[in-house]
């Protein structure tokens, strides 16, 4: 069993949890998921690793409640446990292959919309520890429902933007991008975008009209983490692609996002009354 040491609400459904997990702690990177399950009979449902301490061997979830399953891992309460929790699975952010000397050369810009803020943090915390300063872009449609907004400030430079301008730049992430890039004369190396699927797609445009090499994170396809129930793919470049195991990430220019969404969508009013991972099973 895998005991829940701390619960915070982040937003009236957005739930944080720290979660004792030591081998997934000693060996978690930046850009993995797991997969939990509540209990014996419940679905395995693909999160994404939001941080990691491996000296107190625990790892941090974040969860928006949309179906059944998900409705019950946010009912969970400090001292509950989960009976299962899977991982560290997918492939780490490509961040971490490049050499540290070229590392430290590198103009990091991360974009964050929604739920993306959480799985930004890691990566741009892990910069930080290897002497990189990224600057990050957390969007919202208001100023109260951002997330992880102090705890990036204590790893990166940080812009907000909102739909509604009650907080920090008013309007989409790819205004604020524009001006940084157009009027405040910042560059970048390469960017990192996770959130909803329509501003990845938007964003990713963006950055390839600034030749600016993009990755974006398709977590949100993600269903069984093996690949087996077919609802991750996408195509990349032509091809075809599994999230849960080739992913999460991907060259962002080269993502068929209209595909996506269109996969998004036929399981979304199904969800609504059905568990998480039903998607799988209709349409396995």
């Amino acid at each position: 069993m895998f005991e829940i040491v701390s619960k915070r609400d982040l937003s009236p459904n957005i739930t944080e949890m720290k979660v004792k997990a030591p081998r997934v702690a000693s060996s978690a990177k930046p850009g993995q998921f797991v997969i939990v399950r509540v209990d014996e009979h419940g679905e395995r449902i693909p999160l994404t690793i939001c941080d990691y301490d491996p000296e107190a061997g625990t790892v941090t979830i974040v969860t928006q409640t949309i179906g059944l399953s998900s409705k019950k891992i946010n009912s969970l309460n400090e001292g509950d446990a989960f009976a299962d929790f899977a991982g560290p699975l997918g492939r780490p952010s490509d961040l971490l292959d490049l050499p540290q000397e070229e590392l430290e050369k590198q103009r990091v810009l991360f974009v964050a919309g929604g739920v993306g803020t959480a799985p930004v943090y890691p990566q741009a915390k892990w910069l930080k520890e290897h002497g990189v300063t990224a600057d990050v872009i957390i969007g919202a449609k208001t100023k109260d429902i951002f997330t992880y907004v102090d705890e990036m400030k204590q790893v990166a430079n940080v812009y907000l933007c909102t739909d509604d301008g009650s907080e920090g730049f008013h309007g989409m992430v790819t205004g604020l991008m524009k001006d940084l890039i157009e009027n405040q004369g910042k560059q970048y190396d390469r960017c990192v975008i996770i959130g909803p699927m329509i501003m990845m797609k938007f964003a990713a445009l963006a950055t390839k009209e600034w030749n600016i090499p993009t990755m974006v994170s398709l977590n949100a396809l993600m269903v069984d983490g093996t690949g087996m129930c077919g609802a991750c793919r996408v195509t990349v470049d032509g091809q075809t692609r599994f999230t849960c195991v080739e992913g999460p990430e991907f060259d962002g220019h080269k993502v068929d996002f209209d595909e996506a969404m269109r996969r998004q969508n036929m399981y979304r009013d199904h969800n609504k009354t059905h568990s998480d991972n039903d998607k799988c099973k209709c349409h396995g």
